[in-house]
């Protein structure tokens, strides 16, 4: 696969580097190459804002987004004021939406690549459209139950996991290499955005209409998505070679394989799981710490949360223009640095008002350089990836992720039980650092700029002849 390389990284102000001499059969591709997917195909790439396709992506994906904010609050207030759940029954709502992300992840990357991704897409919207319809028709007839609820919070979990598999990995089939970058970017900004909106627009829908009205608008958001799908046409010259893989326990192998063999993707997927276990054991008693240590009320928690979450918009905005101007290395490092360095205010925060302004504006900045460097790691691994192995690859850094979780809970409440809850967010700003030690020394830091060459085919034992 062609990777461009260069040794040292330039400088401050200094042209980038040329790569150095490539290895084994690759291409030898400069800042300035024209080598790529299009080329290769025959066919002048699509700008993005004239491409239909990543347009109805675009669309749906966002709209989507923001319709399960709904039931992400419409679930928790049925089950505790019209069902009156225990505590207990509480937790084992939230666990049920989140077990498929682990479970499934990879059986999930197996689908995804071996069926055509637009119709798994559009067959997992329309399934999850029909089970948000049952809560309010369950509610309004009176036959809902917690156990119910239950088993919604399952299945959407699991629709979810492989909508996810698909719609991500679609994304190299609807744009051209040229453009990934530029596209992520455009797709985390609508994300941001959606997520937020979609968070305190959840809770005003809720709110206005209740909890089982509202869940009809996430059950049109579904069908909105679905009809988006439809209208997305993958090129047929950058989907996957007509190898598909055969056994799946075979497949997964091949998949995770892949991803901890690669010189390149390894430290790209180890890098985000570390700053996931890390933001796991800091958002643990992040809340807590705001609610009562500094005393911010539940007003000010909101206000933290939503500039917060407001920083991701401007981190896609410039995301692009940075990795243009300073090379996807450094975008990577410094992003990764930042989170560590914008950790820091609420280790030393007092109740004092002027922290209520300090650490939302540290937040959004942390999440601008998670989001800056987040896109440009995830379009670094599309470019990398093969197209027979764009799912699997995918899914094995959202099964690390999602299995770390957990972990990362289980980690700060122990800390917190043998030391406190500060020691707790000393140790998790601590391990922010480890992600950007893991690029430091891969040959990550060396890259000046995007891929351009297409990915090699990969051959395995796990595909059908």
């Amino acid at each position: 696969m062609g990777r461009v390389l260069a040794e040292p990284l330039p400088g401050p102000g200094s042209p980038r580097a040329h790569p150095g001499p490539p290895t084994g059969a690759e291409p030898i591709v400069t800042p300035t190459s024209t080598v790529h997917d299009a080329a290769a195909e025959g066919a002048a790439a699509v700008p993005l804002r004239a491409n239909r396709s990543f347009r109805a992506y675009w669309v749906g994906e966002a709209v989507t987004l923001a319709g399960s904010s709904v039931h992400g609050v419409a679930l928790p207030v049925i089950a505790v004021l019209e069902l009156d759940a225990s505590p207990g029954q509480v937790s084992l709502l939230a666990a049920a939406a989140t077990v498929p992300a682990f479970v499934l992840a990879l059986p999930a990357g197996v689908a995804s690549d071996r069926y055509p991704k637009k119709k798994i897409m559009m067959g997992t919207d329309l399934a999850a459209a029909a089970v948000v319809s049952v809560v309010p028709v369950c509610w309004a007839v009176g036959v809902l139950s917690v156990p119910m609820l239950y088993a919604v919070a399952l299945l959407l979990g699991a629709l979810t996991v492989l909508h996810q598999a698909a719609s991500i990995a679609i994304v190299p089939e609807i744009v051209d290499r040229s453009h990934m970058h530029p596209a992520n970017a455009r797709i985390a900004g609508a994300f941001s955005l959606a997520d937020t909106a979609g968070t305190y627009g959840g809770t005003l829908v809720v709110g206005l209409l209740g909890a089982g009205r509202a869940l009809w608008l996430d059950s049109v958001s579904y069908l909105i998505s679905a009809w988006s799908a439809s209208r997305i046409r993958p090129s047929s010259a950058r989907r996957a070679a007509a190898d598909r893989p055969a056994r799946m326990g075979a497949a997964i192998r091949e998949g995770v394989r892949y991803v901890m063999r690669d010189p390149m993707q390894r430290p790209l997927v180890l890098s985000l799981a570390g700053l996931a276990f890390a933001d796991g054991i800091v958002t643990t008693y992040f809340a807590y710490t705001l609610l009562t240590r500094l005393d911010s009320g539940s007003t000010g928690l909101g206000l933290v949360m939503g500039v917060t979450a407001a920083g991701g918009l401007a981190g896609a905005v410039v995301a692009t223009r940075l990795v243009d101007r300073f090379g996807p290395a450094r975008v990577m490092l410094t992003g990764f640095l930042a989170y560590a360095v914008c950790g820091v205010p609420l280790l030393v925060a007092r109740p004092e008002p002027v922290w209520l302004g300090v650490i939302p504006a540290a937040g959004a900045l942390r999440t601008a350089a998670a989001v800056a460097a987040g896109t440009t790691q995830r379009s670094l691994r599309q470019q990398l990836c093969p197209p027979e192995l764009q799912s699997r690859a995918q899914q094995t850094s959202v099964w690390l992720v999602t299995g770390l979780r957990p972990a990362a809970a289980l980690t700060a409440g122990a800390i917190a039980a043998a030391s406190s809850v500060h020691a707790a967010l000393i140790a998790g700003t601590l391990l922010y650092l480890v992600p950007a030690a893991l690029l430091w020394v891969s040959p990550v830091r060396r890259l000046t700029t995007m891929p351009t060459a297409a990915p090699t085919p990969v051959k395995d034992s796990a595909h059908g002849s």
